[in-house]
């Protein structure tokens, strides 16, 4: 389920300015996957100087974050928009606040892994790391490219996936928790890893967020606190 492109204005100029608000949150969200991807690179290999780089390129999405926030003010103060075009405005805006948040969790977890730079290394981490973080990492990609496309189908998908990725994280902290149990020595660096764990978990929560905004923007719908069986029933019926 694609949604139909948004209206053709008189004016020329209010397509443009609604065209360069979308594409600006897409080109934020190409820097916040590209940030979360070294972070994570990082973590996985406690390398702290891919960390640092992390931290200071952060300031460069909290700008974008207010360049999309002055646009969605200026379309809302000088064209008011209406229908469709409203849910645009709107969508773009909380979804940017949900960009800013992975970013900032991006910016977290490269601390986490320059702290963990200085520890021992634990065992039996990385695999739990890698498979929540490429989890969320494609949860983020599958958000973007809805809202790209506008595709209903693929944003129920990824609000759908958030259980998984919830599963996932429950069963590392339990294997963390097991490991700190079994080795005491290891409870530094396993804290780490825990904030860096809760981190990830974050990203797909704030991923499923921007999701949910496609499914509004296009349908009119408000899924944010509907049983997964609705979003089943509604994928299938194709009335999103």
């Amino acid at each position: 389920m694609q949604g139909d492109q948004h209206k053709q204005h008189i004016s020329g100029q209010f397509n443009a300015e609604l065209d360069a608000m979308k594409n600006h949150l897409l080109e934020m969200g190409g820097l916040v996957e590209q940030q979360l991807s070294r972070a994570v690179s990082s973590l996985l290999l406690r390398d702290s100087g891919e960390a640092q780089l992390v931290v200071r390129a952060d300031h460069q999405i909290n700008e974008m974050e207010l360049q999309i926030d002055d646009e969605c003010s200026r379309i809302l103060a000088r064209r008011q928009p209406a229908a469709s075009d409203l849910r645009l405005v709107l969508a773009v805006a909380k979804s940017t606040t949900d960009l800013e948040r992975i970013g900032d969790e991006a910016t977290r977890i490269a601390k986490q892994a320059t702290k963990l730079s200085e520890l021992q290394a634990s065992s039996g981490t990385s695999l739990e790391l890698r498979q929540i973080s490429n989890h969320v990492a494609s949860m983020l990609r599958e958000a973007l490219d809805s809202f790209a496309r506008l595709d209903v189908s693929k944003a129920i998908d990824v609000v759908l996936d958030d259980a998984a990725v919830d599963l996932e994280y429950d069963a590392a902290m339990s294997s963390l928790v097991r490991l700190m149990k079994r080795d005491p020595a290891s409870i530094s660096s396993v804290v780490h890893e825990m904030w860096a764990l809760r981190g990830l978990e974050r990203v797909g929560d704030h991923a499923t967020n921007i999701a949910e905004q496609v499914i509004y923007l296009v349908s009119g719908r408000d899924v944010r606190h509907m049983k997964p069986e609705e979003l089943h029933r509604l994928l299938k019926s194709g009335e999103a």
